[in-house]
């Protein structure tokens, strides 16, 4: 084999490394990108920077059962670099159109607003650990190396965070 044919083939199988990196994780790296800007459109721009420059390291991520944390580390990067940059135009929240299933009761939706209002009013180290567990699926101890913290503080914080929520739900729930 010429050395064209075998960086070729080594090209094609980290093509086909990326592709199924892509189909697998997108939607979820997604979901977390719209949660840490609040914008589709920054999502999104956020999403393909985070992909490109995974596909420039593909080469450094060892092992692909990692790929989930790895991605969503690229992710809290770039989202951070762009704060540095510029400051973007913010959205707010409440506009924003969320597919909803037709078929739930008005009560079950107002519960669901109501949740979503008490995690988007959790302060940042309450709330961002607790949608790396929630939409990510991570273990604490995969939250702290992603957040670069001890352990035992991504649990206490994730403790502090469900403790805080449940409170200001039942708060709501208690008067309405």
């Amino acid at each position: 084999m010429t050395e064209s044919e075998t960086k070729r083939s080594g090209e094609l199988s980290k093509r086909q490394r990326y592709e199924k990196l892509v189909s697998d994780l997108y939607q979820d790296v997604y979901r977390y990108g719209f949660w840490l800007c609040k914008s589709q459109a920054l999502a999104e721009d956020l999403v393909q920077e985070t992909f490109l420059r995974a596909w420039r390291s593909l080469d450094s991520l060892q092992n692909d059962q990692a790929a989930k944390a790895w991605l969503f580390t690229i992710l809290r990067r770039e989202h951070a670099r762009l704060y540095e940059r510029y400051r973007p135009e913010l959205v707010d929240i409440d506009e924003q159109v969320v597919i909803e299933n037709e078929n739930a009761e008005p009560e079950s939706k107002m519960e669901r607003k109501w949740l979503l209002d008490a995690i988007n009013a959790l302060e940042k180290d309450y709330r961002e650990p607790l949608l790396l567990q929630v939409i990510g699926g991570f273990s604490g101890k995969e939250i702290a190396s992603i957040l670069d913290l001890n352990d035992n503080t991504v649990m206490t914080r994730l403790f502090r965070a469900r403790s805080k929520i449940i409170t200001r739900y039942n708060a709501i729930v208690d008067n309405s």
